[in-house]
């Protein structure tokens, strides 16, 4: 197998996530002590979440494109940002270095495409639901996205910062989560997108009204394509 690099710790929950997932599938697909060759640093979360100011998301592209350099120079022949919300700095972190980042958006928008659905809802942080950088990803694959609620908006930054990101996951954030899904399938919906590493501790994945794609397995699974070798068909 290839070596890929992990830039996590945003947060390191999701991380663990991560490691977890890409590693049972290595194992699924290759043989019963297969392991994924991975390299991760974990970031200290503490200096990039709840960034506002452009100075704030300088420093944070600063510390980012540094990991994804270290990554390189250790052996690592692609990365993941394992961070929906950091992948405003995609752009930036890729131009850091020589080998390719699998963009989290982008497999979520082909796993769409392949199961037929043409209009999406995306529930995630403030800036991934409300700025293009995420949005347009998807769209560039022909998916449709319902225009972002800012109740919800506010509901979901504090469920998933104040709870989520330091490992807790609550009957009511459950609660709250289907009740969003299930007002976004009658506002025409067809399919949902947890635009959030961590959002799938309070969804259920599949038992929901609508089909949901939740980003964090799809990367995985995308990252898991790529350490065997396997081409991900368009």
């Amino acid at each position: 197998m290839r070596k890929m690099g992990l830039i996590g710790g945003m947060s390191w929950v999701s991380t663990g996530i991560y490691y977890d997932r890409i590693n049972r599938i290595v194992q699924k697909r290759a043989a019963p002590m297969a392991s994924a060759p991975l390299l991760i640093e974990s970031l200290d979360f503490c200096q990039l979440y709840a960034l506002r100011e452009d100075k704030d998301w300088k420093r944070a592209s600063e510390v980012l494109c540094e990991s994804a350099k270290r990554l390189e120079g250790a052996g690592a022949e692609a990365l993941i940002i394992g961070a929906n919300s950091m992948h405003k700095l995609y752009d930036d972190v890729a131009a850091s270095v020589d080998i390719p980042i699998l963009h989290i958006a982008d497999h979520v928008a082909l796993s769409i495409k392949r199961a037929g659905h043409k209009t999406a809802a995306l529930i995630g942080t403030r800036n991934v639901m409300t700025e293009s950088f995420y949005r347009k990803r998807l769209v560039a694959h022909g998916i449709d996205l319902l225009p972002p609620d800012m109740v919800n908006v506010e509901m979901l930054d504090g469920i998933i910062y104040d709870q989520l990101m330091v490992g807790k996951a609550t009957r009511d954030a459950e609660r709250k989560l289907k009740t969003i899904i299930m007002n976004k399938a009658q506002e025409g919906a067809d399919a949902i997108v947890l635009a959030c590493t961590e959002l799938n501790l309070i969804v259920d994945v599949n038992a929901n009204v609508l089909p949901v794609f939740d980003s964090t397995r799809t990367h995985c699974e995308a990252a898991a394509d790529w350490l065997l070798q396997q081409e991900v068909a368009d």
